[in-house]
This record gives structure tokens, C-alpha cells and sequence, in this order.
């Protein structure tokens, strides 16, 4: 973002309290904390449930803000500071709408690609590794952590810079709509859907009208010029499509998989005459710590193999852990290759990936034994992949999994938790730790799965699961930590680890 006091007024809709001393000066940055604040940011003074931004204006200016946006009066001694500062203050009628009234308005100067992804799970993931794949040969922005609501969607655009070769835009959603009004502003030259799952079930009350929601974002592609990334190996991928209208509105689809049987779907593609994956691994296996090893193919998009008659294929290795994540190397794999990137440089790139804190992250306990944070959050198909991610790694002690009560569910809560407990019950568990309310239902399942009962905990309290812990633990054993991110299980983690 680079944009003065007077254009910030005028795509906001708002008015001058305090005038700034240069109105030529550009503010470069944007933040909603105040303890964040770089020299030339915009502080924006959002109202809270428990603290309000607009108690901060006097710490985000001294702390360097050029300007701050408000909507409720300043004091005069923080208007004095302003002044005394040179920053601006100013009054609109809503800071979080200002917000993206700025990226609507700023994203007109994008010069790059701008490209959208969104699913049920994973989307946080693949949202990494194509920002690392494009970085290799690009200038890229992408959105930071799992910032993907309606202020982390407009901060993504505005943390670009008119020159900025590609701008990498995650977006969750929790319901019918919300990905279209993002899109409104957004605007997204290509679209990628990971998957469609369950999470958020609870208020769309099926997959069809997840996969609906989903779709929205291939939907506002524009047409006769964007492109569409869809999972191959995905059940609703055909669902998705349709309801985009992808071919009705001449948007392209370039399809990946990364399946184990990606290339038997390839054959059978071709058989029934339909489009086949365009990127896609074959040769997948897991190395000792659960961190897949396969070969990268590409071929042409859209069915056709112009673009490269012969193909490509690259040898890729990734530091993720878990079979699920070649799936999505290849979705970022597809989007390097739409860019223009040899396969053997998406490749390499794919090798220096590194996972975000609490995603399948392996922590060495003071204890001897070894922690996989996977607690940042968590949904039926994730917690399904987690585990089976864990019992694939080679551990010389004994596997335990601690699981708490997975969010968002609704009716459907039950019967999802009741599914992650008969998979637990056919895995190689030496001891399965449950937390939480729902979470009963883990165990419960998992005992009629054929788990002897004596290997099942049922813990009320994290205080209880880390006494649990603490008395069972051995040097070279393993410990898997998962739940939805309300539930706090990163406390076991740390207790585990500290």
C-alpha cells in the first residue's frame, strides 16, 4: 500500500480530524494493533469485545503511524498528539468497512496476478507452498498465518505493492455468500479449490451446499480470462466445475491430483474422453518421519498436452508430513506451472517448504519423547488425515493421541466425532487420550471399533490429560495432539514440551 492521507479520506468516505502536516507523505502499511506498528503505517482503531482500538490511537502514533482511522470522537490531547506528529486522524463511519473500502479501491493498482484459493481443509497449507513455489522465480505477497476473514482477506491485497508479481489471497468462509462479497473487492485473476469437507456443516447442513459455497470463488473468476484450479481426486470436483459454469463462461480448469491412484484417474480420464489431471504424482511413498516422496508430473491444461506434448516429471520430496499434503504440493504445483515455472524448479521449491507452527509440527520433549502439534485446529477430514499421518511415522516407542472436540459441526457433531473414533479403533494406538465433551464419542467409538478399553483415557480437564501424560510417558515415545483451536489443547503441547 502506498497511498496519502487525502486518497485514504476519499476511498473511505471519511473526514479530517486532525489534518496531516505533509499531505504528500504515504502511509505504506496497515495494522489494527498497536503493538504492531511500523514507522508509516495506518492504524485503524477497531471496537472490541474486550479492548477498543480507539484506547490505542495515542500508542499506534507514537509508535510511528502516519495516520489513524476512527469512528468515534479522539480526545483532544490524542488530537494534539496527531498534530504535534504531523499524522492524520480520520473519522469514518465504520474502521472495519474502511478497510475494504481501501483494498477495493487499491487493488485497481495491482499490476500482478492475484490469485484465490479456498477448501475445507488444507487451505492454509497449499496457500504456503504456492506462495514458496511462486517466490522461487516471483515477487509474491501472501495472506499471513490463516488470516482469511473479512479484515485478513482486504490486509492481504493492501500489503502488495503495485508491482508485486503475484498476490496469494486465502479465503475461509462460514457460509452461502461470504466468498463471493470477497471476491467483490478482491477481485481474483485464478481460483484454487483444495477440497470440499465438512467443516462448516453446521451451518451449511450439507456438502453440496459447502461445495456451493465453495464454487463461489471459480464463479467470479472473470470470464474469457481467468483460470480455474480444481482437486481432481476430490468428489465434488465435478460439482464444483458445473456449478462454477466454468465451460459456459470460458474460464479454463486445470485439474491435479495427488492421489495414490492419480494415474489410474488419468487413464480412466482418458477412456471416458473428459479432462484429465494435468498435474498429478505417481510413486508416492513415506519416508521414516511421515514426509512423502513421490514424482511430480505435468502435462498440458485443460485436457490437452499442446502446452507440453512430452510432459514433464520432477523428483520431489516435501518436509510436510502426511500423504495428504501431495495433494497439495500439487495444487501449487499447477499454479508454478500455469506461471510458466519448469517442473524441476516447482519441485525444489516444494523440498524447502516448511510447515506453520502448530500444523503437524514435531517438537522434542524434555522427557525424551517426541510431540506433533497439530492443535491449531481441527475438522473431521483433517483430524482423519493427522492421525493417519502419525501412525505412519516410525517411532521407537509407543503412539499416543490426544483429541479434543472438533468445532462447527452442529447436528452432525455426534456422528463426525463417532467417525474419527472407529478410524482411531483400526489404527496402531498405544493409548488414545480423549478431551472434551464430544470427544467421549471419539472413545466411545473407538471402543466398539475394537480398542481394548484399558488403552482408552477419558480426560475432563487439560490439567488431566498432562497428569495422564506425565505418569505414562517414556524416552522414544510419541505423542499427536489435535483438536479444534477453542479447545486450548496447545497447553498440552506446551506442558508436554516444557
Amino acid at each position: 500500500m502506498r497511498l496519502n492521507a487525502k486518497q485514504i479520506a476519499a476511498y473511505t468516505g471519511g473526514t479530517f480530524a486532525v489534518e496531516p502536516l505533509d499531505p504528500r507523505a504515504l502511509l505504506t502499511g496497515i495494522t489494527w494493533d498497536s503493538r504492531d506498528v511500523c514507522a508509516g503505517d495506518l492504524y485503524v482503531a477497531l471496537p472490541g469485545e474486550r479492548a477498543d482500538g480507539h484506547d490505542f490511537v495515542a500508542a499506534a502514533l507514537s509508535a510511528g503511524a502516519l495516520g489513524a482511522l476512527v469512528m468515534q470522537p479522539v480526545a483532544e490531547d490524542v488530537r494534539a498528539l496527531a498534530r504535534e506528529l504531523g499524522a492524520a486522524v480520520i473519522d469514518v463511519p465504520d474502521t472495519a468497512g474502511a478497510v475494504t473500502d481501501l483494498a477495493r479501491e487499491w487493488r485497481s493498482h495491482l499490476q500482478g496476478r492475484v490469485i484465490a484459493l479456498t477448501g475445507s481443509t488444507g487451505k492454509t497449507t497449499t496457500k504456503t507452498l504456492v506462495r514458496d513455489v511462486l517466490a522461487a522465480a516471483h515477487s509474491v505477497v501472501a495472506t499471513v498465518g490463516n488470516q482469511n476473514n473479512e479484515l485478513g482477506v482486504p490486509k492481504t491485497l493492501l500489503s502488495a505493492e503495485p508491482e508485486t508479481e503475484a498476490v496469494v489471497v486465502e479465503m475461509g468462509m462460514r457460509g452461502t455468500g461470504q466468498i463471493a462479497e470477497l471476491c467483490s473487492f478482491v477481485r481474483p485473476d485464478w481460483g484454487l479449490v483444495v477440497n470440499v469437507g465438512e467443516s462448516h456443516i453446521e451451518l451449511l447442513g450439507s456438502r453440496e451446499n459447502i461445495a456451493r459455497a465453495k464454487a463461489e470463488l471459480l464463479r467470479e473468476l472473470p470470464e474469457g480470462t481467468g483460470l480455474a484450479f480444481v482437486n481432481a481426486a476430490d468428489d465434488f470436483a465435478g460439482f464444483v466445475r458445473a456449478e462454477a459454469r466454468l465451460d459456459a463462461r470460458r474460464v479454463p480448469c486445470v485439474l491435479f491430483d495427488g492421489s495414490p491412484d492419480a494415474a489410474a484417474r488419468r487413464v480412466a480420464a482418458d477412456a471416458a474422453d473428459v479432462v484429465r489431471p494435468a498435474v498429478w504424482a505417481e510413486q508416492v511413498e513415506l519416508d521414516e518421519q511421515g514426509r512423502p516422496r513421490f514424482v511430480l508430473h505435468a502435462a498440458g491444461f485443460g485436457g490437452s498436452d499442446a502446452a507440453a506434448p512430452h510432459g514433464e516429471q520432477a523428483s520431489c520430496s516435501l518436509n510436510l508430513r502426511g500423504l495428504h499434503n501431495v495433494g497439495n504440493a500439487c495444487a501449487a504445483a499447477a499454479v508454478g506451472r500455469a506461471l510458466g515455472m519448469p517442473l524441476a524448479a516447482v519441485a525444489e521449491a516444494l523440498a524447502h517448504a516448511e510447515p506453520e507452527a502448530g500444523r503437524q509440527e514435531v517438537l522434542a520433549a524434555r522427557g525424551g519423547f517426541t510431540v506433533v502439534n497439530d492443535a491449531y485446529n481441527a475438522n473431521p477430514d483433517s483430524m482423519r488425515a493427522s492421525l493417519t499421518t502419525f501412525c505412519a511415522l516410525e517411532v521407537p516407542g509407543r503412539r499416543v493421541a490426544v483429541l479434543g472436540d472438533m468445532g462447527e459441526l452442529g447436528d452432525f457433531a455426534r456422528a463426525c466425532h463417532a467417525g474419527v473414533g472407529e478410524l482411531a479403533g483400526t489404527l496402531p494406538l498405544d493409548r488414545l487420550v480423549c478431551v472434551g465433551e464430544l470427544a467421549m464419542r471419539i472413545a466411545d467409538a473407538a471402543e466398539a471399533a475394537g480398542m481394548d478399553a484399558a488403552r482408552i483415557v477419558r480426560a475432563a480437564t487439560v490439567s488431566d490429560v498432562l497428569g495422564e501424560m506425565d505418569t505414562y510417558l517414556e524416552p522414544g515415545d510419541a505423542v499427536l495432539v489435535k483438536a479444534s483451536r477453542f479447545m486450548g489443547l496447545e497447553r498440552v503441547v506446551e506442558g508436554l514440551v516444557n
